[in-house]
């Protein structure tokens, strides 16, 4: 996949651009319908897929005081339209000057003037533009005008649950670790760099690797089954988020103790891959009953995941 990170960087209009535009945080299963509908249609007409996003997500600039928590980082959401089997991704950056433009001048400048779009594939919910006014009636009176035509796809839904990025958000939020694998199609996971800590958990005989991360969303706090990915390998864990109240901390902190791992781990990227919630936080009144529910929590772990393997993107397309 080819990635341009400005408008400036396209050079020349792309051949027969099928292209679809949105913020895909998380890239969930109705993205991936979008992305397999824009793929099929650029196959027919001999032409390219394109993704249009933005960096950072329009409500980070827009709305600061929403505190929207992204799903994936902009790194990790490229991965993740690459795995798709799109061939160019365009991500614009997003401030103040852009969000003044209209969704006219948009569609003229960028998907028409730049790429030279031919035909849009876009969710059934989706606008852009300064007041949100580029929905599916301008954009076809606009495709009239410019040449390109304009396919809606409807909402991607299990029964009542639609697929979206606010789904996804809510289920992470309240630590269904397990329920959001219907919305993503994935295990949920967070990507960071093992820190060092109080090494208070290889006093309690548990060692563990604490997690430095730039990602935005964090489950809820409690105690996790886990596998992590160390380069190519991958461990058994339980992880615990949240202050570990036993010792009064305040910072909420991310920890993994892994199983049949013997190394340094400093300094190294890891990813930790959320499979099932064990329980929430506890303050625990002594050591020794700290030490017996995490031994608990370990068998448990081992339990959980004796069979389990981790869904990822590309398993389930």
């Amino acid at each position: 996949m080819i990635i341009y990170q400005s408008i400036a960087e396209v050079r020349g209009k792309l051949r027969h651009p099928v292209a679809t535009i949105g913020n895909f945080d998380g890239v969930h299963l109705g993205h991936r319908e979008i992305f397999k509908r824009v793929r099929e249609l650029a196959k027919k007409a001999g032409g390219v897929s394109v993704v249009v996003t933005f960096a950072p997500h329009p409500l980070q600039v827009l709305a600061p005081e929403r505190g929207v928590k992204l799903i994936t980082s902009p790194r990790e959401k490229a991965a993740l339209i690459e795995a798709s089997g799109i061939d160019y991704l365009l991500e614009i950056p997003f401030d103040a000057a852009f969000a003044a433009l209209s969704a006219g001048e948009f569609v003229e400048r960028v998907l028409v003037g730049t790429l030279g779009i031919e035909h849009l594939v876009i969710g059934y919910d989706y606008a852009f533009g300064k007041g949100r006014e580029g929905d599916v009636t301008l954009l076809r009176e606009l495709g009239g005008r410019f040449g390109y035509t304009v396919e809606l796809l409807p909402a991607v839904a299990n029964g009542d649950t639609v697929y979206s990025s606010t789904k996804v958000r809510e289920l992470v939020t309240r630590g269904d670790v397990k329920g959001v694998v219907e919305v993503l199609g994935r295990h949920y996971f967070i990507s960071g760099t093992v820190v060092h800590g109080q090494h208070r958990g290889r006093g309690l005989g548990f060692p563990t690797a604490n997690l430095e991360t730039d990602d935005d969303l964090l489950p809820e706090v409690g105690v996790y089954a886990v596998k992590v990915r160390i380069g190519t390998e991958l461990y058994d864990g339980a992880c615990n988020i949240g202050s570990n109240p036993t010792f009064q901390n305040e910072r909420v902190t991310l920890e993994v103790f892994l199983f049949n791992f013997d190394g340094d781990l400093y300094g190294k990227e890891v990813s930790v891959f959320f499979l099932d919630r064990l329980r929430g936080e506890r303050r625990f009144p002594s050591l020794d009953e700290l030490k017996a529910a995490i031994a608990a929590d370990v068998a448990r772990c081992r339990e959980i995941l004796k069979d389990a393997a981790i869904v990822e993107y590309h398993d389930a397309e």
